[in-house]
């Protein structure tokens, strides 16, 4: 059989063997000579058939590529990563701890690890007292009505006792974590309406919501557990939830110029400022905390979520303030998702897209929960699905965003770099180098069709056929 009735042959037969195909575009006898640039695929389709399944390798060749390509040019460098990862809310916790003794601790080391059978899970988002996913509302200064604390003497980190325990466990896992962490609500008593939900900062008590952090972190260090960064407030602009506070623009910038920088600076807090832990749709309140001299001095960068607008903002910050840092901190998958459509959604938006734009991290939302998407607060969020599902003592299911995540947290550790890679109608990609040298390229087909095209890296190529609906990352 001559070579391109061979090659047409796999490409029918791929929707048979049901992955991706890599096939070299030479000869067969070259494919012999040719040893160099193992390509491993790892690929995950929308229709659940394969989910994070190691292909078949293959080598690249000594050839220009053949129809649509994707070139990947490591000349070209863009930002670092930070990693990839979830927010590790207090009801994760309780439900993960329902698991038995070694089933917590096999499932603790396939998300935080660093071996074959782990995705390597390397950052991790918090809330400062409760999130809206957590059992009960709370703080860390909860006081009587009608009662205040402006010294803080009654701070403290109890109710969130077995969430550092199992911090604790994780860092002895993967002690390089990086953790940012964000309130939901101050204390009540801080706020003009008194309740958990809504209501703004009272200005009189900036200065000792500021202290408030800076007691988190210290008592956070106390207890061995490092925070990476902070924002003010999980989404500002949204007030409804619970427990949640509204925070406009010009209150934030006011906050961290005059008190929470100046707070950090004068304690030795090396924990970075981001600001806004928002929605796509509003750039603008960055950059106006960004254009404030006095405000800007203190602002790591800014972080995003992408209920609404477009991932494109994170490179309208980035193209205004190109030294301020872009963090991705937060989408969720819900109760009536369809895993098709949040796997390439998510792919493509939250991986890649806020890869594209500059991201230093991409993170899924709640990281575990019931049957039932318990625990959460009497009006906190009823159809918010975890990466993980755990359903009593011994069983646990792997949900859409745990793909999500792991096919970039298995591949591209911290401190890789983002090089560029071309795009097509069809196929969204980004590319990184990793610190051990290695490349690692993701792939999402928006397509419901096969989709081949050849990678193109350093004058060579490598052919691929990847299904339809179907999200692939190949290192090399």
């Amino acid at each position: 059989m001559k070579f391109h009735s061979l090659y047409s042959f796999f490409l029918k037969s791929t929707a048979l063997l049901g992955g991706v195909v890599l096939l070299p575009l030479s000869s067969c006898k070259s494919r012999v000579v040719n040893h160099v640039n193992e390509v491993q695929i790892w690929l995950t389709k929308g229709d659940e058939s394969v989910k994070l399944q190691q292909q078949t390798s293959i080598v690249f060749v000594n050839n220009s590529g053949n129809g649509q390509n994707i070139e990947i040019d490591d000349a070209q460098k863009f930002q670092y990563v930070d990693g990839f990862g979830y927010t590790l809310t207090g009801g994760s916790v309780e439900v993960i701890n329902r698991l038995s003794p070694s089933k917590r601790k096999a499932l603790l080391k396939e998300l935080f690890g660093n071996n074959k059978n782990s995705i390597s899970v390397s950052y991790l988002r918090l809330s400062i007292g409760a999130s809206d996913l957590d059992g009960e509302v709370f703080s860390y200064d909860d006081l009587p009505e009608g009662q205040t604390d402006a010294s803080l003497s009654r701070f403290s980190l109890a109710k969130d006792k077995n969430l550092i325990a199992m911090l604790k466990e994780i860092l002895t896992i993967n002690q390089d974590i990086k953790i940012i962490a964000a309130p939901w609500s101050a204390p009540v008593w801080m706020k003009d309406n008194g309740k958990s939900k809504g209501g703004s900062l009272k200005p009189e008590y900036y200065g000792t919501y500021a202290n408030y952090f800076v007691k988190y972190i210290q008592e956070m260090k106390k207890e061995g557990i490092m925070v990476d960064a902070i924002t003010p407030q999980n989404e500002p602009l949204h007030p409804g939830n619970n427990p949640s506070l509204y925070m406009a623009s010009n209150q934030q910038g006011d906050f961290i110029k005059n008190h929470l920088g100046p707070a950090f600076k004068s304690n030795g807090i090396k924990t970075k400022i981001v600001v806004y832990d928002h929605n796509c749709n509003k750039p603008e309140y960055v950059t106006n905390i960004l254009s404030d001299p006095e405000a800007y001095q203190y602002v790591d960068g800014s972080a995003f979520h992408l209920y609404e607008g477009d991932i494109s903002a994170l490179s309208t910050v980035h193209n205004a303030y190109p030294d301020k840092n872009l963090y991705f901190t937060e989408q969720w998958t819900g109760a009536k998702g369809n895993f098709n459509e949040d796997l390439n959604w998510h792919a493509k938006n939250v991986i890649i897209g806020s890869m594209r734009n500059w991201s230093k991290i991409a993170l899924e939302w709640n990281l575990a929960n019931d049957p039932q998407y318990k625990p959460h607060t009497d009006g906190g969020c009823t159809e918010c699905k975890g990466a993980i599902t755990v359903s009593d003592s011994e069983n646990f299911t792997r949900n859409v965003s745990y793909y999500i995540i792991a096919h970039a947290s298995k591949f591209i550790p911290a401190n890789s770099q983002r090089i560029a890679s071309t795009q097509t109608d069809n196929l969204s990609t980004a590319a990184f180098q990793t610190p051990a040298g290695k490349t690692v390229l993701i792939v999402q087909n928006n397509s419901k069709t096969v989709e081949k095209f050849s990678i193109l890296y350093h004058q060579k190529s490598a052919a691929v056929v990847i299904s339809g609906n179907s999200v692939a990352t190949c290192i090399f």
